[in-house]
């Protein structure tokens, strides 16, 4: 007779004689074909009711532990091949968690966002009138490219903020732009060549490499992407940030736009992906007209996310297809679901719809601009402006400073770590080593304390 002790009050009883058996059974304790006791006998042997031991029962037959024999009763099932190693609790102890910086107070290049910025309540308005008046939409299956009232909420949007003239078919909605890189490769093909700038977006490289796919990292000049490499590095496809490269700011002129077109026009199987990841926060002058706006050859692939418009944990991106892209892609990947909510995409359609959007974009550039002139203000009043340069572009929610010193810039960076700041050299976003630049260093003011940063100025200059 099977006889179990049950003392585990937090599991219920069903659940305990259930592994309990199971586990015999695995271990072959129990031997194929073996007859269980009765549900009865069972109850009466171990002073639990029968239908607690019937709902054990039900459940090892259900996963096909055992069987049962009209008027017989249960049996054990011939499990063939058997466990090596018998099952054991999870023990986060051998599970390797990322590390987090520890003792870091001020971080000079975080892309984080003030939360007091966000427009929670208007955010929140729109959230439950959304609730309210969408509940059937919010139950459909989204099309694989997305709602069609937020692509053509972006849609609107391009044309007025950007001159840009698209067909809602042509946006693609994903949940953030690692996923679109993902559908991009399964579009273009594994086997092309792929390349990016250098420096540039080190998880960019990370993905190219998890896809197997061959990347290669080409060196920059002061137009941004070299096209001497681009023609030496055989590449068939282009990922490039022409507005505002990350991280040195670049914004790519007209003339090597043109000749990064003509590359693209010179062979049918090349593409260029126009990541215009902040496009939003150029500070005082009106927005660069994007590539794919003046592309007449249908070869760049345009995505942006409002990741950094709204916030990072907002993991809504899109990207626009080519017409013929965009046919491929719908015969091809379309059988993927939309990874967005529905209630997300039609939450945010209705923000840019009611104009919310274009305010907020309006407001946070008016914000950035000020926190920058503070931030460079606050520079030139401490003891490190006579040992920094300031490299500024007017675009984006970061700038580059070259600082003049002796010291390494692992050194440096070590030290003010030993003191609760982290800064970045621009080393560290080289994707190779060939032609690293030394002593410059990126500020990212997206969410700095400014109070704080006399001090923090302070201790550079100190160090340095």
């Amino acid at each position: 007779m099977l006889t179990y002790t049950f003392k585990d009050n937090s599991i219920p009883l069903y659940i305990q004689a259930y592994n309990y058996i199971k586990n015999d059974i695995v271990s072959g304790i129990l031997s194929p074909n073996e007859k269980l006791p009765s549900k009865r006998a069972f109850a009466e042997n171990n002073g639990i009711s029968i239908i607690t031991i019937q709902n054990a029962y039900e459940q090892l037959s259900s996963e096909g532990y055992i069987y049962a024999k009209a008027r017989s009763g249960y049996y054990v099932s011939e499990i063939k091949t058997r466990p090596l190693i018998p099952q054991a609790a999870i023990s986060t102890e051998k599970i390797c968690l990322p590390k987090k910086e520890e003792n870091i107070d001020i971080d000079l290049s975080s892309n984080k966002m003030d939360p007091d910025n966000f427009p929670f309540s208007i955010w929140a308005k729109i959230s439950r009138d959304t609730i309210s008046n969408k509940s059937r939409e919010l139950m459909e299956i989204s099309p694989s490219s997305g709602c069609l009232v937020l692509r053509e909420a972006i849609k609107e949007h391009l044309r007025s903020f950007r001159g840009m003239l698209v067909d809602p078919a042509q946006i693609i909605i994903g949940a953030g732009t690692e996923y679109l890189y993902g559908l991009i490769i399964q579009l273009l093909g594994y086997d092309k060549t792929y390349c990016t700038e250098n420096p540039g977006y080190k998880k960019l490289a990370k993905i190219y490499e998890q896809y197997n796919i061959n990347c290669n990292f080409l060196d920059m000049d002061e137009k941004g992407l070299s096209i001497k490499s681009l023609n030496e590095s055989k590449a068939d496809i282009a990922h490039i940030s022409p507005n505002h490269h990350f991280p040195t700011g670049i914004t790519m002129p007209a003339d090597r736009r043109y000749e990064i077109l003509a590359w693209a026009n010179e062979a049918s199987n090349r593409y260029i992906i126009e990541d215009d990841y902040d496009s939003e926060f150029r500070i005082n002058k009106k927005p660069i007209p994007t590539l794919f706006s003046i592309d007449a050859c249908q070869k760049v692939i345009y995505i942006n996310t409002f990741s950094k418009s709204l916030s990072p944990t907002i993991r809504i991106s899109y990207m626009i297809l080519p017409v013929e892209l965009a046919n491929l892609y719908y015969k091809r990947l379309s059988f993927y679901s939309c990874t967005v909510s529905n209630f997300e995409q039609y939450t945010l359609a209705s923000f840019i719809k009611e104009g919310y959007f274009e305010k907020h974009i309006n407001r946070m550039r008016l914000y950035y601009a000020r926190q920058r002139q503070k931030l460079i203000n606050l520079i030139n009043l401490s003891p490190l402006k006579e040992k920094i340069d300031i490299l500024e572009n007017e675009s984006g929610l970061h700038f580059l400073i070259r600082i003049h010193t002796r010291y390494k810039d692992k050194v440096i960076c070590e030290r003010l770590a030993a003191l609760g700041i982290k800064l970045v050299p621009l080393y560290d976003y080289y994707l190779s080593s060939k032609k690293v630049e030394e002593h410059y260093f990126l500020i990212n003011y997206s969410n700095l304390d400014m109070e704080k940063m006399p001090a923090v100025f302070d201790k550079i200059a100190a160090i340095i």
